[in-house]
């Protein structure tokens, strides 16, 4: 006896949906990101805590039947106010996201949809592929092709996968031998080029640190050379990176000096944007990425300067073409129409959702004009805090910014040996991030612990600039 389309008449009832008052629960899903919004528009004057009563449900097992959906969205809410955002005006720890209200929205709709971007997606596609232009238009950079990835370290990856293959023809199915191929990168270029240099089977040992000059820049002279080394001993130069906005100071390596190494010797360069490319969209900003047209690839992070929500990095390449030949392949659970590829063939990512409904939207609704005006702002708010720091007695800058991060340090008093002023700027660090008030994280420059502030959040008021030194001499005053 055959049971197809029948039901057994022992069978369990269809569960019910755990929404079903989605009216209600969409309500105060509202009302609590009006109040972040709200929140997020003024510093707040502490760090909040956890209540005793939520850290004991956060050690509870495994529930086995569910409650209503609003008191977990409620413990929810709790638990975000009370974790670091950098949404918030003065988080000026790290280059983050601002926490921008358009691509709430995007994220809240394309998570509802669930699309996956893998394979063909109907008019998603043609947005996605929109948003890619819009975004290589926004920074200057002459889009052959190019997709959205999970962040900076898949962009690096992927088009240090594509440089392998253009470089290496074939190396994807045969590998690489080790020793034999080698990319070059500055000293202060961000550790996601090592991860991309291992992952790719270059190794490490593969990796040329090139030293920087006095503004933190690559050594375009002593790149040459090294790229002359190698070729002599048999090595083959896969790729040079350039770095548009270093980590630790956001120096911008000097793109256009390097495209003239890579093109006499015929190397691929990539550009690492993640932080600092959209600021190339700014007039005051623009001359620093000179040369970015004749580079072979870039990587963007929408979800740094940009504001996006997390993940919206975008790997942009010149040449067409290029990431086929690197991703593309044949299955029999995903057929292609006629020569058609599928998306998926041009990325390393298999579930890749729609991110760029983020950049889309946000653009749609903002315009390019007013997310350059939100960069050059605070590109000013850089240069008024490196004045005050200048001038300021109980302060030192440690280097002159080109973009929006300074390293800086206080020196509570003259004479104090660099063992106990690295101690005292680690222990300012840490109680300007207890207090609250403005956030920060410490760094190490020259071997210097040292105070780093990041100005890349639309939310930051100009006449907050000051009070960040003000409260770092207030509390590093107290822990004297």
């Amino acid at each position: 006896m055959t049971t197809t389309g029948m039901r057994p008449s022992n069978a369990s009832p269809t569960p019910k949906p755990a929404l079903s008052n989605r009216t209600e629960i969409l309500q105060e899903l509202t009302r609590h990101l009006l109040s972040a919004w709200d929140s997020f528009d003024h510093p707040r004057p502490s760090e909040p805590q956890l209540s005793t009563e939520l850290l004991k449900r956060l050690g509870t097992p495994l529930p086995e039947q569910g409650e209503d959906p609003a008191h977990a969205l409620g413990d929810a809410v709790q638990i975000l106010e009370s974790s670091v955002s950098p949404a918030r005006p003065l988080f000026v720890a790290y280059v983050g996201s601002s926490g921008l209200e358009t691509s709430v929205l995007a994220s809240a709709i394309s998570a509802a949809y669930d699309i996956n971007l893998a394979t063909a997606a109907g008019a998603a596609d043609q947005l996605d592929q929109q948003a890619v232009q819009w975004i290589a238009e926004f920074v200057g950079f002459p889009l052959g092709e190019g997709h959205f990835t999970s962040g900076g370290q898949t962009s690096n990856l992927t088009a240090l996968l594509a440089a392998r293959e253009h470089a290496l023809p074939d190396s994807r199915r045969r590998g690489v031998q080790a020793g034999s191929a080698t990319v070059y990168c500055s000293d202060e270029a961000h550790h996601s080029v090592v991860r991309a240099v291992e992952v790719a089977g270059l190794g490490s040992q593969s990796l040329r640190r090139i030293p920087v000059n006095g503004k933190r820049q690559m050594q375009p002279g002593a790149l040459e050379q090294v790229i002359q080394q190698d070729i002599a001993a048999g090595r083959v130069p896969v790729a040079v990176v350039a770095t548009a906005g270093t980590t630790l100071t956001g120096a911008v390596d000097s793109i256009a000096d390097i495209a003239d190494v890579c093109e006499r010797y015929k190397v691929w360069l990539h550009v690492d944007g993640a932080y600092g490319l959209p600021a190339a969209a700014t007039e005051q900003a623009k001359p620093l990425f000179a040369g970015l047209d004749r580079a072979d690839s870039a990587t963007v992070d929408a979800h740094k300067w940009l504001g996006m929500q997390k993940s919206c990095s975008a790997v942009l390449l010149r040449q067409k073409g290029i990431l086929r030949a690197t991703f593309g392949h044949e299955e029999r659970y995903m057929l292609h129409e006629e020569d058609a590829s599928n998306p998926v063939d041009q990325t390393l990512e298999y579930s890749r959702p729609f991110r760029s409904l983020r950049l889309w939207l946000s653009m749609r609704s903002h315009g390019a004009a007013q997310f350059r005006s939100w960069i050059a702002g605070t590109l000013q708010q850089a240069q008024t805090f490196t004045e005050l720091v200048r001038q300021h007695p109980q302060f030192e800058l440690l280097h002159e910014p080109m973009l929006s991060t300074i390293c800086f340090r206080h020196i509570p008093r003259a004479g104090l040996p660099e063992d106990q002023l690295n101690t005292h700027n680690t222990a300012l660090a840490r109680a300007m991030q207890q207090d609250g008030r403005v956030y920060l994280a410490p760094a190490v420059l020259d071997g210097k612990i040292c105070l780093r502030v990041c100005f890349v959040n639309f939310r930051t008021p100009q006449a907050a600039v000051p009070f960040i030194l003000e409260v770092a001499q207030e509390l590093g005053e107290k822990i004297l």
